[in-house]
């Protein structure tokens, strides 16, 4: 296994280098010298699109377990006090990106050293963020070619302490789907509002109404979420603006919860397009199934944490937060698990700034973990 303080300056350079998915350039060659300075001796390594695949031929290569971390940063100014911080203006690793890769190099240089009891897949893959690298990902010849028995991934939980675990059988991440509304009307003079189509005043109608969806149309032992977090419309005070656009999220625990709330938005854009006389079109941009954990694979793992001397397991409840590991999950058993970190700051936020000292311990929790297998 790599040494810690190599471990914590990997995080440290990756951390300085977010790209935004499918534009992982800087990244995946970081990532590939990285893995050229470890010995070859039972490796394989594929590019695909800003990606990579890493085979590990294990003794006994009738298994393969994939193991998967993603490497897009978002569209976030870094407000940390870092003295790494991002060299990328308007992009961070606020999700934990960069510990998740450093995680799986840490694992993987281990198992370069020593060669593995099955196959093992690392599976560095881009765009988690959007529009999605998951799928497309499962669907290529080299993941086809090396297609494990059992998958595997973390994300780093800001709320939980270091040397935490937490995960769950079933449901653990949410459906999700990006919601974009873009609305068309006629604009005109501020002094003549009777000549014009007002689409500010339209896109607030439509946002209050959207929240009733959940209020009114979901079944109250069910949950789902719909979140605007962004109205863009007009130019000047005194312009009526011709055109607004809505940008959200939806998210649900079934999928027929998320059917639902879709065709009462398509059903309210009707209607708005009919009482302001504009035109609506709407955008569900990147939708990610649920992550759902294995029951068998699931329990095998956490009957080995329960019994690791140093995990604090905790059997978690599901969460609203959207992964496209769900893809993986739906064709190969397999599960994902929630990584303590303690950060005052949560996921997404400008200021996240989780523990390095979870590093090592993800490494030697997995390690220990594979090498069980």
């Amino acid at each position: 296994m790599l040494p810690v303080n190599q471990l914590i300056n990997i995080r440290r350079d990756l951390h300085q280098i977010p790209e935004f998915g499918y534009q992982e350039y800087k990244t995946q060659k970081y990532l590939l010298d990285r893995i050229s300075e470890m010995s070859q001796k039972w490796l394989k390594v594929k590019t695909w699109s800003t990606g990579l695949f890493v085979h590990v031929k294990g003794v006994d290569s009738h298994k393969t377990i994939g193991y998967r971390a993603d490497i897009d940063g978002l569209p976030i100014d870094e407000q940390t006090s870092y003295d790494f911080r991002s060299t990328h203006e308007g992009a961070m690793h606020a999700c934990g990106h960069d510990f998740h890769m450093t995680i799986a190099l840490g694992v993987l240089s281990y198992f370069a050293e020593h060669q593995p009891s099955c196959n093992l897949l690392f599976v560095f893959q881009p765009a988690e963020e959007g529009p999605g690298g998951a799928k497309q990902m499962l669907e290529s010849a080299e993941f086809i070619e090396w297609k494990p028995d059992k998958m595997m991934a973390l994300h780093i939980a800001p709320e939980q302490p270091v040397g935490t675990i937490a995960t769950k059988t079933g449901l653990l991440f949410a459906n999700t789907s990006e919601l974009f509304i873009s609305l068309k009307g006629k604009g005109g003079h501020a002094a003549y509002p009777h000549t014009a189509n007002d689409m500010v005043v339209a896109a607030s109608h439509l946002v209050t109404q959207l929240q009733t969806i959940v209020a009114r149309n979901v079944n109250p032992l069910d949950a789902g979420v719909v979140t605007i977090g962004v109205i863009k419309g007009g130019t000047k005070q005194n312009i009526i603006a011709d055109s607004a656009v809505i940008e959200g999220t939806i998210r649900t625990r079934s999928i027929q919860t998320m059917k639902v709330i879709k065709e009462r938005i398509e059903a309210m854009t009707k209607g708005l397009e009919m009482g302001f006389e504009c035109s609506v079109s709407i955008d569900y941009g990147a939708n990610y199934c649920q992550v759902y954990n294995d029951e068998r694979v699931t329990n095998e793992f956490i009957e080995f944490a329960n019994k690791h001397e140093s995990v604090n397991l905790v059997i978690c409840d599901e969460a609203m937060t959207g992964e496209d590991f769900g893809y993986f999950l739906e064709e190969i058993p397999g599960f994902m698990f929630w990584l303590g970190v303690d950060s005052e700051y949560g996921l997404h936020d400008a200021r996240l700034d989780p523990k390095e000292e979870a590093i090592p311990f993800a490494v030697k929790t997995i390690i220990d973990y594979l090498s069980s297998e």
